[in-house]
């Protein structure tokens, strides 16, 4: 539920907070008064696009943000898949911020957010229809989503798709093979070349590191070795100077010959005799790597033009040896089929046709499903329209058989026929605009027992309607705010005068400057 609205600095609003409760918020006011402000900034919170000409003149920045609480599972789960969780206690903040440079910048509880993100998350925590909304419904690819949604066809129609796309795959392989001879060998030849290469090359994963590894040594070698000499001279010492390690034999000599006068110096002297043993070993492991430092310069010459040739293969396929071996055991795989394109093409057509006849099977299934949903989707419109004093509308879906494609095999548009005694037409084709607003009410009535989303806003739901009409709708919203919150924008008093809680938006003028208000009201 959307517990508090804070907008600061966008057009006309310098700085409003609004804190919405449960049932249906109304809000009121003058035209121009900013009500359209308010639904722009949630707009923002969905992740819709934000403009530098939002911003108030003379500010620098504008931001939005919106609280939550007792969020729904779905907004729960996407918020975890996509790194995030609510507060200890439960709520969500959103916050969007807008500059002047038109730079914007997402937060989810505090934490850095991108847009694509909040447009998974904010849309399962409120639903936003206005005028536009209603216009769709002239557009007949929404209306089998609707349907669907009424039978609860989600999942049916996820798992056609799957089998659908399963089709697809084969037929295009399928169709890869139908080939021409010429076109065929001239591509065996090309796979074949490549193939040749690859294998030739006898690739071995990691060894581009190890041999960069062992070059960079080699390169390196003489001033390893002057380390290596250097050292050991320090440890080991010359014909005319002691090293560290007969410094320190010399050092723990000295101890012993005290440890009877002073009790610390057994622990001293076992510590330097530690450290000589310890250098010893140092030095020993020096004159081993010394050896190693030594290389061969054919053997280098080798290594560059291995490493040469790795380079020139991994440009042609694939930057690492897995990659590279990864696309020789495809192009295998596929000269194979080629060769074996008689067997090949036989067994690609069995499988096509095998998982055509499954497509074909779960479409007709979901067609059957969705025409029971339609006719209870119908049915149950049509009480609602009747509620909202359009008793001699008849609303219906048509449902047509169409060749079978990603939605299944079924073109699905709603009619009515406004008046008694006309035949039913497409909406597009005879709906006002009060019309459609009432029917897109209905819809979203019907729809909302299924509807997991918790806040539905409504703008302008009142568009085309007056008397006894606005009452009705303003009834049936309020009916469905026992279930939900509901937000609405209206303005008419039959609306308004059924709110739970009303919110009172104005203008004022002072010193030249225009300011947006926004004031509680009790009863």
């Amino acid at each position: 539920m959307l517990t508090q609205l804070y907008i600061e600095n966008i057009a006309v609003i310098e700085q409003v907070s609004l804190e919405f409760g449960e049932g249906l918020n109304v809000l009121t006011g003058e035209t121009g008064a900013g009500k359209s402000i308010i639904i722009d900034a949630l707009h923002s919170i969905l992740g819709e696009r934000m403009t530098r000409d939002s911003i108030r003149a003379g500010a620098e920045k504008a931001f939005v943000s919106a609280s939550f609480d007792r969020l729904p599972r779905e907004a729960a789960a996407a918020l975890e898949e996509n790194g995030f969780s609510p507060e200890e206690d439960g709520t969500l903040l959103v916050q969007r911020t807008l500059t002047a440079d038109g730079k914007s910048v997402c937060r989810i509880n505090g934490r850095p957010a991108t847009v694509s993100v909040l447009k998974q998350i904010t849309p399962l925590l409120l639903n936003i229809h206005g005028q536009h909304e209603s216009y769709l419904l002239l557009s007949p690819n929404l209306h089998m989503q609707y349907v669907d949604r009424m039978g609860e066809l989600e999942e049916t129609v996820k798992t056609y798709q799957q089998s659908y796309r399963k089709m697809r795959e084969i037929r295009s392989r399928w169709k890869s093979l139908q080939m021409d001879e010429a076109e065929k060998q001239e591509r065996m030849d090309f796979l074949r070349y490549r193939i040749d290469e690859l294998e030739k090359a006898q690739l071995r994963p990691g060894e581009t590191a190890e041999l960069t590894e062992w070059r960079d040594r080699c390169r390196n070698s003489e001033r390893i070795a002057g380390a290596i000499s250097a050292v050991r001279k320090i440890l080991s010492g010359g014909e005319d100077i002691d090293g560290v390690t007969a410094m320190l034999s010399t050092a723990e000599e000295e101890l012993s010959g005290t440890q009877e006068y002073l009790k610390e110096m057994p622990a001293l002297t076992e510590r330097l005799r530690g450290i000589g043993y310890e250098l010893q070993d140092i030095e020993e492991t020096l004159r081993d790597l010394s050896r190693e430092v030594e290389y061969d310069p054919v053997e280098l010459e080798q290594t560059e033009q291995r490493l040469d040739l790795l380079h020139r293969l991994s440009k042609k396929y694939g930057g690492t040896e897995e990659e590279m071996l990864s696309t020789l055991r495809q192009m295998e795989q596929e000269l194979s089929e080629m060769e074996l394109s008689e067997e090949t093409l036989s067994r690609l057509e069995r499988d096509y046709e095998a998982a055509k006849a499954e497509a074909i099977d779960l479409a007709r299934k979901l067609s059957l499903s969705r025409k029971a949903a339609s006719e209870t989707f119908s049915q149950k419109v049509m009480e609602e329209l009747r509620f909202l004093n359009m008793p001699g509308i008849r609303f219906s879906v048509l449902q047509e058989r169409v060749p079978l494609n990603a939605l299944g095999c079924d073109k699905m548009e709603f009619l009515i026929a406004a008046n008694p005694g006309e035949e039913p037409k497409p909406i597009a084709k005879i709906a006002s605009g009060g019309e459609l607003s009432r029917i897109m009410l209905s819809i979203k009535t019907v729809l909302s027992g299924g509807d997991k989303i918790d806040t539905l806003i409504f703008d302008v739901v009142d568009t085309g309607i007056s008397g006894s009409t606005a009452e009705k709708v303003g009834l049936k919203l309020r009916q469905v705010s026992r279930d939900r919150q509901v937000l609405c924008v209206t303005h008419l008093a039959q609306i308004a005068s059924l709110a739970s809680h009303h919110y009172q938006i104005r203008k004022d003028v002072e010193n030249g400057r225009t300011y947006t208000r926004v004031e509680k009201l009790d009863d």
